[in-house]
């Protein structure tokens, strides 16, 4: 088994008035090595946000992240630093999980309505790190993750499966 890597994430992309958070696990190897959140060019999130907030996915990254801020979306991961082997989820060392400062965040988001974990490794460090600290949290909705890894889960479907992310958005 190769050795792990240390990883450390990416800073959070939420502003004030944010209603969705959006959150992973830990960003993959492409997307830390281009410090852009899934960077992967097989990953559906950005076709997939692109169709649900209204705009292109083939926008300049900077773009993608305004849209999302407009739309309402915020962007972070559960945790902020990690030792991983390779880039899979199931390569992250559990024991080694260093949680965001996501209690800190989610208050001071009064408008927040819906956190949505972008797949299964996600939920589970949410609930393992985060949930215990939260006294009163926003709907917690697990999402099937947009990762290439998830092939069995086509665009339409994991659509269909996203969508009370758009009705959070439309309240």
């Amino acid at each position: 088994m190769s050795a792990a890597t240390l990883c450390v994430g990416l800073p959070a992309q939420v502003d004030a008035d944010c209603r969705v958070l959006l959150l992973g696990s830990m960003p993959g190897i492409a997307s830390l090595q281009v410090q852009r959140y899934y960077a992967h060019p097989r990953n559906r999130f950005w076709p997939l946000l692109a169709d649900i907030c209204g705009f292109d996915a083939g926008l300049a990254y900077e773009q993608r992240l305004r849209a999302l801020a407009v739309a309402g979306v915020g962007l972070w991961d559960v945790i902020g630093r990690c030792e991983r082997r390779g880039s899979l989820d199931a390569g992250i060392v559990r024991s080694t999980e260093v949680a965001n400062a996501l209690p800190a965040l989610v208050a001071t988001l009064p408008g927040l309505k819906l956190i949505g974990c972008n797949g299964g490794a996600s939920l589970q460090a949410f609930r393992r790190w985060v949930l215990p600290q939260l006294d009163d949290p926003p709907r917690v909705l697990a999402l099937p993750s947009t990762s290439p890894a998830n092939a069995a889960w086509s665009l339409p479907r994991l659509r269909q499966a996203w969508q009370p992310v758009a009705d959070a958005l439309a309240t």
